[in-house]
């Protein structure tokens, strides 16, 4: 799964199983998009028929490891130097792979699944800033009826 889009980074992840279980590595430094420095992580479950989204960020690039369930992920293009797109990846346990979104690019991602996923986050911003005391970096567009960003 590869996405041609300026930024965006969608790179497959291979799980290693054997009697005792599976691992898999969600990124590496030598591998992570030049100036991407995650600096917190998290994980989220979202419900089944649930999204979250669509957000954007001004200053962040969000990076979401899919590796359980069955996602829809949404991208739309909002950087002024870039030509206007969208995209939907189906991603999750049957399509295992980790995504760099920068900052510009809207996303979503919905759970099309028939239980709870789990999404693992690494954002290279803290949330809220240093010790919570910062304004959050992120654009909503999901109550806004006459946005362009809109999940089918």
């Amino acid at each position: 799964m590869v996405t041609d889009w300026p930024g965006v980074v969608v790179r497959p992840i291979r799980r290693h199983e054997d009697a005792r279980g599976w691992l898999a590595e969600l990124f590496r430094r030598d591998e992570l998009p030049e100036g991407f420095d995650p600096a917190m992580a998290y994980l989220s479950v979202t419900r089944p028929g649930v999204a979250r989204g669509p957000h954007e960020h001004a200053h962040q690039t969000d990076g979401f490891a899919f590796l359980d369930g069955e996602y829809e992920l949404h991208l739309w293009e909002n950087r002024p130097d870039h030509p206007e797109r969208s995209e939907t990846l189906r991603v999750g346990a049957a399509a295992p792979c980790v995504v760099f979104v920068p900052p510009g690019v809207v996303h979503a991602y919905r759970n099309v699944g028939p239980a709870d996923a789990f999404v693992l986050n690494f954002p290279d911003k803290l949330y809220a800033g240093w010790g919570r005391a910062e304004p959050v970096d992120e654009i909503r567009h999901e109550d806004d009826p006459g946005a362009r960003f809109r999940l089918p």
